[in-house]
């Protein structure tokens, strides 16, 4: 059975998540890269470094963030989110950004990219000393549908 998730199931893959894909487009390239992420129930929130995908949110701020969760091809739940890409400068905002990015759930094996710091996974008490750009991503836009085989039914 194909169908659509509800706002609750979104929200739920969403917060249970912590890699999406971020798609972004300007001067006449789209681009989507694997990014891990912070949720509030409100914003998306990231760190990067500058490249290639900075330089285009800065350039076109509106953006598509899409999650999945794959059971297997025949189990499987999607959401894509739409919104507005945000840097944090300021130094409240940025604090808060990480602040939601520090206390995630993540797996006990992370990459590079997802430590935030040399203390990792023990927050640091400083945020200065994490370095990147902090942004988030304001939603304006959610949907979300699922595949799941008729004997399994479905699990809400």
């Amino acid at each position: 059975m194909f169908g659509k998730l509800n706002n609750a199931q979104i929200e739920k893959v969403i917060a249970d998540n912590f890699i999406g894909r971020l798609g972004c487009h300007a001067d006449g390239k789209t681009y989507v890269v694997p990014i891990s992420y912070g949720y509030d129930g409100q914003f998306i929130y990231a760190r990067t470094f500058e490249g290639l995908k900075i330089s285009m949110m800065r350039k076109n701020p509106k953006v598509c963030f899409q999650i999945d969760e794959m059971e297997n091809t025949a189990n499987w739940k999607s959401v894509v989110t739409w919104g507005t890409f945000e840097e944090l400068t300021n130094e409240n905002d940025r604090n808060e950004g990480l602040e939601k990015l520090v206390s995630r759930m993540l797996p006990e094996i992370a990459s590079e990219t997802v430590k935030l710091s040399p203390q990792w996974p023990f927050p640091t008490d400083d945020f200065s000393k994490i370095k990147g750009i902090i942004f988030r991503i304001r939603i304006t836009e959610k949907t979300g549908r699922f595949e799941i085989m008729e004997s399994k039914g479905f699990v809400k």
